[in-house]
């Protein structure tokens, strides 16, 4: 059991010793993503809804493997650029929910 301890304290001490101290994050890592199930809770819309937009090139996405996702960034622009669809009030309303699902 002894030993067990000692492995697991030098593999702990290992972790850290790798971990970044004061860099800046990674760009890729501060890009925030959405999948289909997030984006249509997030707009209130249906599954189809999105399939059109992402259909008629509204809508960027990246599909990984077989799962789609958005960026929080296309969805922003989305949204502003799609006035008609979404109230212009509707749109701050959205963002400010955009921005509360990652402060979970």
């Amino acid at each position: 059991m002894q030993k067990l301890m000692e492995r697991i304290d030098r593999q702990d001490e290992l972790l850290l010793s790798l971990q970044p101290s004061g860099k800046a994050p990674n760009p890729i890592e501060r890009i925030r993503m959405f999948d289909n199930q997030d984006l249509c809770m997030l707009l209130q819309i249906s599954k189809r809804t999105l399939q059109r937009y992402r259909s008629i090139g509204a809508l960027p996405y990246k599909t990984l493997g077989k799962k789609t996702y958005y960026s929080e960034e296309d969805v922003l622009t989305f949204l502003s650029g799609h006035v008609k669809d979404f109230k212009k009030e509707d749109i701050a309303f959205y963002k400010a929910r955009i921005h509360n699902f990652f402060q979970k």
